[in-house]
């Protein structure tokens, strides 16, 4: 039996940073992980470059059933935070578009110095480790574990979600909050393509590899995103579609504007005076030539100045408000984050501890937080992982 102050399950983003941040601050720190490799999902982050944090990250970029939860948390530690100690660490990155940063070189060099910060708190490893069993004793927590039991007064959960289960990924968080009476919310994919019914999707099937830009949101919903789109031989993918499939629902039909600028209809009927170009030409000025050779067919090859105004602005209405209905995801192991999971109501907003239950806390993606696309998820990560570690120097203290 191996007795240690803290333990944290799961050394990927957030258990790291939790681990770093109360060991620095002089609580005993065992890390274990099922895993052999540390941290997958960072690893195969951002294309390989981990897209670590958002400059533009607020509350309003997050999703939840309680919508209010992550605001102190991530006002604790902000992007500008995690950028000081990237800095401090001789990383060098840059920014794309809407505010996402990622390493100029590889995403090892952020593992490198989450390990380093662990090393330097003289965080313990226990690595493969997987947990058989955790029960609360008067003392705390024990488990017991494929390298022996292992004994804690803190138990901090920080397994991640359920997506990507190919590099390791489990429902390990979920089963021990049910285990301990902790509400669930449902969990579902996000950040991920969706799918079609074969047969609704046959007409749009050959267009796959063509990307636009357009603004999509779920239909009668509010929020609405305007970034590039994909086809795909199934369905939709691209960073405009994995937004959305957050907020998207089994049932619901999308409502896409396939070319988002105004006054289209104005300046189409302008180019038909005296146009001798096919309808097809000309809006391959607009759009990709495949999609403009699908969408308008044997209409297409009509030259453009025989179109009356009334189907030229029916045409538009079609290409700005088209509306199609999903017939579910590509599912877990192509999403890049679980959303729903551990539910907020069950957990303090400063600390991550479940109310009621001293000394268990859960963090990162298993807790019913889910970021956009572009670095906010990982600023979550981060965020909770340093608020968990204050709360057991708090605790220690106390």
């Amino acid at each position: 039996m191996t007795k240690v102050d803290v333990i944290v399950i799961g050394a990927g983003a957030a258990g790291m940073m939790c681990a770093a941040t109360a060991g620095l601050a002089g609580r005993e720190v065992m890390l274990i992980d099922h895993a052999s490799k540390l941290a997958e999902k960072i690893r195969i982050s951002g294309g390989g470059r981990c897209n670590f944090t958002n400059v533009n990250v607020t509350p309003e970029n997050f999703i939840s059933a309680n919508p209010k939860f992550c605001r102190t948390v991530l006002a604790g530690y902000t992007p500008q935070d995690f950028i000081k100690l990237v800095n401090s660490h001789g990383i060098s990155w840059h920014e794309k578009h809407r505010g996402q940063l990622f390493c100029d070189d590889s995403s090892e060099q952020i593992i490198a110095m989450l390990k380093r910060e662990c090393d330097r708190a003289n965080v313990r490893w226990r690595m493969p480790c997987s947990v058989q069993s955790v029960k609360q004793t008067a003392d705390g927590f024990e488990l017991d574990t494929s390298v022996g039991v292992l004994c804690c007064r803190d138990l901090v959960i920080a397994t991640g979600g359920t997506a990507v289960p190919q590099v390791g990924a489990t429902d390990f968080a979920l089963r021990i909050a049910q285990q301990f009476g902790v509400d669930v919310i449902d969990p579902r994919p996000a950040l991920v393509p969706l799918q079609f019914d074969p047969k609704v999707w046959q007409p749009f099937a050959n267009l796959a590899g063509v990307a636009i830009e357009a603004e999509i949101a779920v239909a009668n919903g509010r929020q609405r995103f305007v970034e590039d789109m994909l086809f795909t031989h199934r369905g939709l993918s691209g960073p405009g579609i994995l937004q959305i499939s957050s907020y998207w629902r089994a049932g619901q039909s999308l409502a896409i504007n396939l070319l988002p600028m105004r006054g289209l209809a104005e300046q189409l009927i302008a180019l038909k005076s005296g146009a001798k170009q096919q309808a097809v030409t000309v809006m391959a000025k607009f759009w990709p030539k495949r999609l403009a050779e699908q969408w308008l067919g044997e209409a297409g090859q009509r030259k453009f100045a025989e179109w009356s105004d009334k189907a030229v602005r029916a045409l538009i209405e079609q290409i700005q408000n088209w509306q199609v209905t999903p017939s579910g995801s590509a599912g877990l192991r192509k999403a890049e984050v679980m959303a729903g999971g551990i539910d907020t109501d069950a957990l303090d907003q400063r600390t991550l501890g479940v109310k009621g239950i001293r000394g268990l806390y859960f963090l990162g993606e298993a807790v019913d937080v889910t970021g956009w696309l572009g670095g906010y998820n990982f600023q979550w990560a981060w965020a909770s992982g340093v608020a968990c570690g204050r709360a057991l120097s708090a605790r220690a203290r106390g």
